[in-house]
Order: C-alpha cells, then sequence, then structure tokens
C-alpha cells in the first residue's frame, strides 16, 4: 500500500466495487461509472451510467450516456465477462439476468458480468425512427420504403455517422477503463460476435478470451451485404431438415427456388425473411405445433410445398405472420440504430459508406446484372438486391467510411459456436470466421439455429462455452 492513506485506500476499494475505474477513485481524468443503483428486477445487478464522447474522433462536440449493468460479484475470481448482444439494435442490459443467471450459471459463478446498452439502443438511449420501425421493426431483410429511410436520415441529421462499430469499439474500451480491469472476457452474439471480433482487433492486449456466437464475420465485404451465403444455405438448411425422420420424400430447396420465381421479387424477399425469423420459434422448420404459435400453424417446408402445389394458404398465413412477429418497440430494437450501424460498417457492391449517392443505383444494376444463378438460388439476383441490407443503404446519405480490418484475429484464445440450422448468421460465416483465428475452435451445434447461449433447445453449445471459460 505504500504512502496511501487508509482512506484514500478505503475510497479506491469502494468505487472499483461500484463499477469505478482506481484513476477516478484518485481523482484523477478518465472514464467513470456513475450514479450506481440496483437493476429494477435485476437482483444481483448494478446498473449505472458510463458519459462516453457522442464521437471519439471528436468531429462532433458532446457527450452519451449509456446504461451499465454489473454483477454484484466484484471479486469474482475469472475476472469481467463483458456481454455484447446482436441487431444491431438491441439493448443489452434487459438480457443479463437471462444469460448470467438462468442460461450459463455455471459461469456467473466465476466471472463478474458486464454488459451495456450500446449507443443508439435501450431503455434510454434507443434512436427513433418512427417510419423505419413500422417497416423493418427488428427484421435486416424487410425492404424498406425510401420515404422511410429519408426520414430517418433526416432525423438523425450529422449524428447519423456516430453509430459505427468504431464509436461503439471506443465505448467499450472506456467502460473497461471505467471497471478498472487491464483485461477481460468479450462475448458476442450475432452483431455482438462482429463488434467483440473488432474490439479483439483494436484492443488486443485487453482481451484475455473470445467468445463468438452465432458469427458474422469482422471483415465486411459486398456479398456480406447481398447476404448471398445466407441465400444460398436455405438450401442446405432445408435440405437437412427434411432428412431427419420421417424424410419428406421432396427436396425443399426445389420446392423454394420453384415458388419464388413463381411469385415473383416482392414476395422472394418475404419468403427470405420469414425464413430468418421462423427459425426463432422453430429450429426444425418442420413442427405444425411450434410454441407460441397456434396449433398447426407451423411447418414453414410444408407450407412451401402446399404452395408450389398449388395451395398457398397456409404459406401466406405464415408470412403474415413472421411479419407481425418482427415488429418492435424501438427500446427492444431500433430501427434507426439498425440504419446507422449497417450502412456505415457494411460494404456493398457500389463501395463504402462515402460513395456518393448518385452513382450507386447503376453500379448495384451492374452487379444484378453479373450475378450468376448459383451465386443465389434458390433465391434469385432480384432478391439479393432488394432485401434490406441493400435498400436501406443505397439512398442512405454518403459520410466517412468506417474501419474494415482484414487479415487474421489477435492471437488469444478464442471459441465460435454456431448452429447449423442458423440462416440468419449461417455456419458458412462461422467457419470462415474460424479460419481467421490463429487460436480460434468452432463448435458446430447440430439441429440449433441462432444465438446458442440464448436459445439453445439443448445445452452442447453451452457446455462448450462452460468449458472454454473455464479453463
Amino acid at each position: 500500500m505504500g504512502r496511501t492513506s487508509l482512506v484514500t485506500a478505503f475510497a479506491l476499494v469502494l468505487t472499483v466495487a461500484l463499477g469505478g475505474s482506481a484513476a477516478a477513485a484518485t481523482g484523477q481524468a478518465g472514464p467513470r461509472l456513475t450514479n450506481p443503483h440496483p437493476c429494477p428486477g435485476r437482483p444481483g445487478f448494478t446498473c449505472s451510467t458510463l458519459t462516453v464522447p457522442l464521437d471519439h474522433t471528436g468531429r462532433v462536440p458532446g457527450t452519451l450516456d449509456l446504461q451499465v449493468a454489473a454483477a454484484d460479484n466484484v471479486t469474482a475470481p475469472k475476472g469481467v465477462l463483458l456481454y455484447l448482444v446482436g441487431g444491431p439494435g438491441q439493448g443489452g442490459v434487459a438480457w443479463i439476468d437471462r444469460l448470467a443467471n438462468q442460461r450459463l450459471p455455471e459461469v456467473a459463478k466465476d466471472y463478474r458480468f458486464v454488459t451495456l446498452d450500446q449507443r443508439g439502443t435501450g431503455e434510454f438511449g434507443a434512436l427513433r425512427c418512427p417510419g423505419l420501425q413500422t417497416q423493418m421493426g427488428s427484421s435486416n431483410i424487410a425492404t424498406p420504403t425510401r420515404e422511410a429511410v429519408a426520414e430517418c436520415a433526416n432525423l438523425l441529421g450529422e449524428r447519423a455517422p456516430l453509430y459505427s462499430t468504431d464509436q461503439t469499439v471506443a465505448d467499450l474500451d472506456l467502460l473497461r477503463q471505467a471497471l478498472g480491469v487491464p483485461k477481460m472476457v468479450v462475448d458476442g452474439v450475432s452483431y455482438g460476435a462482429f463488434t467483440a471480433a473488432r474490439y479483439s482487433i483494436a484492443h488486443p492486449r485487453h482481451v484475455r478470451k473470445l467468445v463468438l456466437d452465432s458469427v458474422l464475420p469482422h471483415h465486411a465485404t459486398a456479398a456480406d451485404s447481398l447476404y448471398l451465403t445466407g441465400l444460398r444455405a436455405n438450401a442446405r438448411v432445408l435440405r437437412d431438415a427434411c432428412s431427419v425422420a420421417p424424410a419428406c420424400g421432396f427436396d425443399p430447396a426445389e420446392d423454394l427456388a420453384q415458388v419464388v420465381r413463381r411469385r415473383g421479387v416482392a414476395d422472394g424477399v418475404r419468403i427470405f425473411d420469414a425464413m430468418v425469423t421462423y427459425e426463432f420459434v422453430d429450429p426444425t422448420y418442420r413442427n405444425p405445433n411450434p410454441v407460441g404459435m397456434p396449433p398447426g400453424s407451423g411447418d414453414i417446408v410444408g407450407a412451401v410445398h402446399a404452395a408450389r402445389g398449388g395451395d398457398p394458404a397456409r404459406l401466406d398465413a405464415l408470412l403474415a405472420r413472421m411479419a407481425r412477429g418482427n415488429q418492435a418497440d424501438p427500446t427492444e430494437y431500433s430501427s434507426g440504430l439498425q440504419a446507422g450501424t449497417l450502412c456505415a460498417d457494411l460494404r456493398f457492391p457500389w463501395g463504402s459508406a462515402s460513395t456518393p449517392v448518385e452513382v450507386r443505383q447503376a453500379r448495384l444494376d451492374r452487379t444484378e446484372a453479373g450475378l450468376p444463378e448459383r451465386a443465389t438460388w434458390p433465391y434469385t439476383a432480384q432478391v439479393a438486391v432488394t432485401q434490406g441490407f441493400v435498400q436501406l443503404c443505397l439512398p442512405w446519405p454518403a459520410e466517412r467510411a468506417t474501419s474494415n480490418p482484414a487479415g487474421h484475429l489477435p492471437d488469444v484464445p478464442t471459441l465460435l459456436v454456431n448452429g447449423d440450422r442458423d440462416l440468419s448468421t449461417p455456419l458458412e460465416w462461422a467457419e470462415h470466421e474460424a479460419a481467421v483465428a490463429p487460436r480460434g475452435e468452432l463448435v458446430v451445434v447440430k439441429g440449433e439455429s441462432h444465438s446458442i447461449q440464448n436459445r439453445e433447445r439443448g445445452h452442447a453449445g453451452r457446455d462448450a462455452v462452460i468449458e472454454f471459460l473455464a479453463g
């Protein structure tokens, strides 16, 4: 302790216990967690506020207040586990109790779980774009109108470029400093896995281990914004679902291809969106009675087969139900934040966010014309260029391009977990990311879909996480 007085030492312990940094405790400038209080409805967690620059580059003045939730086991033997949720658009605080206490209690005994509502999300900070929220809700795939996109861009104004992953990564390191820890485990799901990987690349010395669940590759390409991997993965996933006894006796991928071509591009997008949404209620894709749905209203494989045979009623009902299921309040899932982040981060057939709006359509048209059938089958090139990732950002105002690091992840222990029935972040993406993780291990969870730690019906994927974090 040296010459530090007992009073100062006590203040240091108290501040760190509440989540503040050692610098803040001794009066030095630095990030702090303020206004600590019990998280409502989440026993064992303390909520507080982290104030961060609105723009970490310093070009735009101002600050943002982010809500943070941290477990009360401050002296957890294995330190801090920072958990990052997906979207982009979800707030994290609402999920932390379920993950730590219900889904991974074995991990919560050894680690101090911490999360935050990332900028533009959550109960207090969600971006609000009413038109876009109505049209897209929690969907990445639903096609918005240009009017809704323009309304959102106008509402955000000069703040629009300030919701990129680069800005969020900088927020996360201020959180680490405020917690007073040199290293932490970073665990991300879906877009959270993308953010976790980007944080590890920017701050490798501060990452003890990395968990990537339902993986989105850290390096963005035009193929990703076209969702080519996800479109093609439909054939593999549906054929796998049909191979489980009792086998279907028909080719569900061929059924899907025929129905999409018969019904046209708008319905093709709706069907793709419904497939991705349906995995959250029924990873088998064939259960006629999924939990939470009226009896007999499930089985999307059977619905597409019936539509090919001339009876579209079941498929039409499922399309309507899945679209309603995507509706969300912005505090639960902000479409405005989704737009601000995706349009800054992704790379497109026209280039990056900095590409002038007036040249984008022509470049997109050339890309569409050059896409071979195999690039999108069982869907079409028209579906690829009409779905939400593309149409959301096509008219989005040009802005400074964000970083897009290529190459390998840092040399830290990395666990990747992915369901083989996942259409939102297909297994092929996880395989690609595992190939660039020097100390990576990929665990494929058979028969499961998106968000293993939160939604897996069994325990194989969670067991892999528990074992990895126990080491």
